[in-house]
């Protein structure tokens, strides 16, 4: 509960290699964990929102979330292949799409080398379009 802060509207995220950075919370999100916490989030794991099943006092597992992931897939009538990194590139495709300086997201996936966070950066149709335009505009005056 203390990696959230309401008032900054940031979550602190726990990284692999240890590494901790801040990300943007959005306001709806806000809104459903502290609607979770309320009314279905188990009393005894404070301060962990979401608790083990199996060991109370420890996070639940990464295979936990896929699973539920899974789930949420097969619920929504999603058939493409994801997993929940898919959702990693989505928000960094997103982010890209929407305007957001590319260092940024770069800071935002805690990634040292922009190398990395150019994985990320897929040609969507949207990207394509806007690509296609500005050059069309460069070259309208040829």
């Amino acid at each position: 509960m203390s990696d959230i802060d309401g008032t900054r509207m940031m979550v602190k995220v726990h990284g692999k290699g240890n590494k901790i950075r801040y990300v943007a919370l959005p306001n709806r999100s806000l809104k459903l964990l502290r609607e979770y916490w309320h009314k279905d989030c188990p009393r005894h794991s404070y301060p962990l929102l979401f608790p083990s099943r199996s060991k109370k006092n420890n996070p639940i597992t990464s295979s936990t979330v896929e699973a539920a992931f899974r789930e949420a897939l097969k619920e929504s009538g999603v058939t493409r292949k994801a997993t929940v990194h898919t959702l990693r590139h989505s928000y960094a495709t997103h982010l890209l799409e929407n305007g957001v300086d590319f260092r940024i997201i770069q800071g935002a996936l805690g990634h040292k080398n922009p190398k990395t966070t150019a994985i990320y950066a897929h040609l969507t149709q949207k990207t394509a379009l806007i690509l296609t335009r500005a050059l069309n505009k460069l070259m309208d005056n040829l």
